[in-house]
């Protein structure tokens, strides 16, 4: 009977410490998942001991539930980071003339999906043992600073410093492509993959975008006034060739004014005025050939002493 009492016991404890294994099982265990467009850096934790690494998953994807496996994913597609230069951060860059410049930078790059490994072992940091607490972002920013944002920025300052103020934006293409080329050269071996860099955003300080705004203004009318001057010009040369036509004009008929023409015209004039049936004849003095006399005619006075009947 004791026998039966003892093994009945030992049952249970057996069946209870399943049961609480289970319990514990399952409360240690997980199934971390990576979403598309990420690989996950899976890391395998222990009650006693360190945590080791314990492989990569490319999502969409599950591992699995399995004991203290925990996960950081890490997106390969493009991040874009931006630098500001400018008075609220205090590192405006001097240019060549020691004019102080503001801008931006914009970094577009992504993670090599193959070296995700090696970009989480040695350039960024996972919080082992606290589950999938760090995200993507946060991974790649630290990563980002510890090894990327110095140089960027560094030649960025390089690149303006070459240029005379005003020169910079109208070079802002230029100075892209060498930072681009600089930075390239510095990530080649690491898992930084920049796509592009993009300069923008040139500020200058107030009072020389008041000047160069007040010698824009002047240029300006300088161009109205010039166009203006053309205008004028090209209206005289107009009246000049307009008077000297009407000269011309004028000596042309000036000449064709002779006795016979003006004759002609008065027979023609009369002949219109006999076939009119509204007309009105007045009489005029008229010279050798029928040619109308134009001046005063001075009537002869009567005499004192008219001739006696």
């Amino acid at each position: 009977m004791n026998r039966s009492r003892v093994g009945l016991v030992a049952g249970i404890v057996a069946v209870v410490l399943v049961v609480l294994s289970g319990v514990v099982w399952l409360m240690g265990s997980s199934n971390p998942s990576t979403p598309a467009g990420y690989v996950g850096y899976l890391t395998q934790g222990a009650v006693f001991g360190k945590t080791r690494y314990y492989g990569l998953q490319e999502g969409p994807v599950s591992s699995g539930r399995t004991w203290l496996l925990n996960v950081a994913n890490v997106s390969f597609t493009p991040y874009t980071y931006t630098e500001e230069f400018s008075d609220d951060n205090k590192e405006n860059v001097l240019a060549a003339d020691n004019l102080s410049i503001g801008f931006r930078i914009h970094l577009v790059f992504k993670m090599r999906k193959d070296q995700i490994k090696d970009f989480m072992e040695n350039y960024s940091y996972i919080n082992q043992g606290r589950g999938q607490e760090d995200s993507s972002d946060d991974i790649v920013r630290v990563a980002y600073g510890n090894y990327v944002k110095e140089p960027l920025r560094k030649f960025a300052r390089d690149e303006v410093r070459r240029y005379k103020g005003l020169e910079v934006k109208n070079n802002m293409t230029e100075i892209g492509t060498s930072i681009e080329k600089q930075i390239r050269a510095v990530t080649e071996n690491t898992p930084f993959e920049v796509s592009s860099v993009v300069v923008g955003n040139i500020q200058y300080p107030q009072e020389v975008t008041t000047e160069v705004s007040m010698k824009l203004a002047k240029t300006q009318e300088l161009e109205r006034k010039q166009s203006e001057i053309e205008i004028e010009e090209k209206e005289r040369q107009k009246r000049v060739i307009q008077a000297r036509g009407i000269a011309e004009a004028m000596e042309i008929i000036r000449q064709q004014l002779t006795s016979n023409y003006l004759q002609h015209e008065a027979i023609e004039a009369q002949k219109l005025m006999v076939n009119s049936p509204n007309n009105t004849v007045v009489y005029i003095p008229v010279g050798n050939m029928g040619v109308p006399l134009v001046g005063t005619v001075e009537m002869p006075k009567p005499s004192a002493n008219p001739p006696k009947q």
